[in-house]
């Protein structure tokens, strides 16, 4: 049985919005409000979670959260509303493979063709 992943929006002080990784939402959401959780929710502690999403692997949470990290304030809040077309938007592509990357020149293939 594989566990599940979760991204989830927390309400903060100031009515800022913090999103975050967890596999136990509950618990994370515990530890921010101990101020043992992030250097955001520190300084700004949170006063609710306003949305999660469950996914089935820990890469594709962390690529939905990158996601809504880069939305502007008010598509934030409309996801964290229920938007159901903005959510399905974002969750569009998860599964795609990244494009590979490069591999940078070695100090032992750069002797070669120097």
């Amino acid at each position: 049985m594989t566990k599940a992943h979760f991204v989830y929006m927390l309400r903060c002080k100031g009515d800022r919005i913090y999103t975050g990784y967890a596999v136990d939402v509950e618990s994370r959401y515990n530890e921010h409000c101990s101020g043992k959780g992030a250097k955001f929710t520190k300084a700004f502690p949170p006063e609710c979670v306003l949305r999660t999403f469950e996914l089935e692997s820990r890469e594709k949470a962390l690529r939905l959260e990158a996601r809504i990290k880069k939305l502007k304030r008010p598509q934030k809040e409309l996801l964290a509303a229920g938007d159901e077309a903005l959510s399905a938007s974002l969750r569009e592509g998860l599964d795609e493979l990244l494009k590979s990357r490069r591999k940078r020149p070695t100090k032992k293939r750069l002797k070669k063709t120097a």
